[in-house]
């Protein structure tokens, strides 16, 4: 017999739980995950509708007080189901409890109340309506007699607006609305996340016949019956946008949407506004700063087929679109497509997959591809098109590579270098707009004593603490602060303080140095509130700024004409961090981070600061050459049996109990080398994570590198099933991670 995992109701229950029921025999050979069955349910067996999450031939609880399906739903295939049927690829593909993949899948789960607009209208005649204002007027109801008036002229009335400026209460409606003089009618109206109405048509803009080409060669793929995910590597400033809006055009007219993911909140102002201005009030966005209404009423929308483009990061994925005909993923290489919360899904796999499930298509884009995207073009797995040109044919920025290491022997201790400084000061008697890019926040990073050496740490966290501009030293992972210490806690000496540039320290610079330049800065501190992103980039888009100082946010699709300097100020940061992919992340945002520059009509310059300017990608990223980073870093990756070369699980581990933490992991270790034995895996650790303590919880992990994901996979059911049936592993929190 086969039994089914069935989730109740989603539109109006919590979900928390499955129950299990009873497959009729009739029925076997057509359920399948993601159906929409009808079940009894409770005490009374009220027959209601559910979606089946999980199959099985073991029944979980007593077969007696099992019920059983009573049907499927015929034709029947709602959103929620092909929504539900992806969480379960995702809980088998990635490794996580179901309900924690329906809670990714379907991110608003708990109905809020509509929001509501009240109108006051007249409901008879004008003629009636003069009579009796007149008859109110000589009486003493002169509030229902302005109300009246106030409806003779103006029409209908807002009911707050009413309230606020006749002084209109239940009182004075009451007695008109019983009398059949007015009525107030009740409108749903949208909570809307940005203020796109104010947004004028744009003119669609000619495409080049680069541009022209690239859509012809997609248009081609498509003609296939399963047609391959895309992926559309062109270089910085070719427009590849552009081309995204034919594709999204071409899917419109065939009655179906499409979902733009972009990989920054940042990116959502500027590329909204392009979207809006081609699309109208077709186009809709999605992001982590909506209120829950906002979010909510956007799903609402997608479901009611009231707009067809959805633009957002990540969580946009999970559109509930009925009609699904595009996927495009906007610099498809960024990390922050790669979920931290478990299923750690990454969502190029992800869409590829609900794709493949609703018969849509995948674009993915990028000037500087992940290796694992331009890899599988290699291989055939992805159809490969390229724009090897700017638009217009504008040219490439010219590059500098300034080595700072000269600059200290030549005594310049400035974190400007004089060829950035000269930059900086032609653009500004030229009335041209300059970026200054540092993948670092707050005022400087670590604290440290030049004595003794000790370094200030979150009492709560293995992380350096780091000092503000407000005088306070501050955690970044769990909010620790503490006032800025003036004397080194160990030895007493008095020479403590910051080391490494920040943002904010930058920005001080550049203020001495340039006292006339405008200046704004954009960091996670300066867009912490809602709205804060679009102030900045629209103040810099109107040239209210001169400079804009930032971190990573500033350097990924943004395009501002009149800018024509670039500067990064320690190219080295993301070199140095532990991490395989440290070289590729270098080369990417600084590619990027140059592709900035001169992207009007101008011609851009770029300047790149950096200890190790002999490293192979930071030579490519001058040079914007591709494929001379891809071939070294492949090298590499193939020598050390790192992706995209061989797959790679990390098995995660979080507990307040060290001892446990170490135990528990060592139980697994030796339990992986028992179910694989093969010599052609690898496996690393247990050791502690990059950051070993967060919030008081240790952290742990074990790495597995094999060429065969299957592999993997097959290794860590089993790790599942180990850690299920072993109390001891209860105090732990335990995640896979895929890459």
């Amino acid at each position: 017999m086969i039994y089914a995992d069935v989730i109740v109701d989603i539109s109006h229950e919590k979900v928390d739980r499955s129950f299990q029921y009873k497959v009729p025999e009739n029925m076997e050979k057509e359920i399948r995950v993601g159906m929409v069955v009808r079940i009894p349910f409770g005490n009374g067996d009220h027959e209601r509708k559910g979606y089946v999450i999980g199959l099985s031939d073991e029944a979980k609880f007593d077969l007696r007080r099992m019920k059983e399906i009573r049907g499927v739903s015929s034709g029947e295939e709602t959103t929620e189901s092909k929504l539900i049927a992806l969480a379960a690829w995702m809980r088998e593909y990635y490794g996580s409890t179901m309900i924690q993949a329906l809670k990714t899948v379907l991110p608003v789960q708990e109905k809020i109340k509509a929001k509501e607009k009240r109108t006051i209208c007249l409901a008879v005649s004008r003629q009636e309506a003069e009579q009796l204002a007149g008859q109110l007027e000589k009486g003493r109801c002169k509030a229902r007699a302005r109300l009246l008036r106030a409806l003779l002229e103006q029409g209908n009335l807002d009911y707050t607006a009413a309230s606020r400026e006749l002084g209109t209460n239940a009182g004075v409606l009451a007695p008109l609305t019983e009398e059949g003089i007015i009525r107030v009618e009740n409108s749903e109206i949208y909570r809307m996340p940005a203020d796109v109405q104010s947004l004028s048509a744009e003119k669609e803009q000619e495409l080049s016949p680069a541009q022209q080409e690239a859509a012809e060669q997609i248009g081609k793929e498509w003609e296939d019956p399963s047609p391959r995910p895309v992926l559309l590597y062109g270089v910085t400033g070719s427009g590849k946008t552009q081309v995204y809006m034919k594709l999204i055009e071409q899917v419109l007219e065939e009655g179906k949407e499409a979902i733009v993911l972009i990989p920054e909140i940042a990116l959502t102002y500027q590329t909204v506004r392009r979207f809006y201005g081609r699309f109208g009030d077709k186009v809709s966005v999605l992001n982590s700063r909506l209120s829950q209404g906002e979010r909510y009423d956007q799903f609402k929308r997608a479901k009611r087929g009231e707009i067809q483009v959805m633009v957002g990061p990540r969580s946009a994925l999970f559109t509930p679109f009925s009609h699904l005909g595009l996927i495009i993923i906007d610099e498809e290489h960024e990390q922050t497509y790669k979920s931290e919360n478990s299923p750690r899904y990454h969502a190029r796999e992800t869409a590829v997959k609900r794709a493949s499930m609703e018969g849509a298509r995948v674009v993915l884009g990028s000037a500087t591809p992940s290796l694992e995207s331009y890899s599988r073009a290699m291989s055939g797995e992805y159809a490969l098109v390229k724009l090897e040109a700017r638009y217009g044919e504008r040219p490439l920025p010219d590059v500098s590579v300034v080595d700072l290491r000269e600059e200290l022997k030549a005594g310049n201790r400035s974190v400007l270098s004089r060829k950035l400084k000269d930059a900086i000061s032609e653009r500004l008697k030229r009335g041209e707009q300059a970026m200054l890019f540092l993948n670092r926040r707050g005022y400087a990073g670590f604290v440290s004593c030049r004595s003794c050496g000790h370094v200030m740490k979150c009492p709560h966290c293995d992380v350096s603490l780091s000092e503000h501009n407000n005088g306070k030293l501050v955690c970044h992972y769990c909010g620790y602060e503490q006032p800025r210490v003036e004397q080194c806690p160990e030895c007493g000496s008095p020479y403590i303080g910051g080391f490494k540039a920040g943002t904010q320290q930058i920005e001080q610079v550049l203020a001495r140095t340039f006292p006339e330049a405008r200046i704004l800065r954009m960091d996670y501190d300066t867009t912490r509130n809602k709205g804060s992103y679009e102030r900045i980039l629209s103040a810099f888009a109107e040239h209210e700024a001169d400079i804009l100082v930032g971190t990573q946010m500033i350097v990924k699709g943004h395009d501002f004409p009149l800018v024509t300097l670039v500067g990064v100020i320690a190219a080295d940061l993301s070199l140095n961090a532990s991490d395989y992919r440290c070289a590729e992340r270098t080369f990417q945002l600084l590619t990027q981070a140059v592709g900035r520059s001169g992207r009007g009509i101008r011609k851009g310059e770029a300047v790149i600061q950096t200890y190790h300017p002999e490293h192979y990608s930071i030579r490519a990223s001058a040079v914007q050459d591709y494929e001379a980073f891809y071939e070294e870093e492949m090298g590499y990756r193939t020598l050390m049996d790192y992706p995209p070369s061989a797959h790679m699980l990390s098995v995660l581990a979080f507990g307040e109990d060290e001892e446990l933490l170490e135990k528990g992991m060592e139980y697994i270790a030796k339990f992986i080398r028992r179910v694989y034995s093969g010599e052609d895996l690898h496996v690393i650790g247990p050791a502690y994570a990059s950051v070993g303590k967060v919030n008081d919880v240790y952290r742990k992990v074990i790495y597995l590198k094999h060429t065969e994901y299957k592999i993997l996979n097959r290794i860590k059911d089993k790790i599942e099933k180990y850690i299920e049936i072993n109390s001891g592993f209860r105090k732990l929190y335990i995640q896979f991670d895929f890459s």
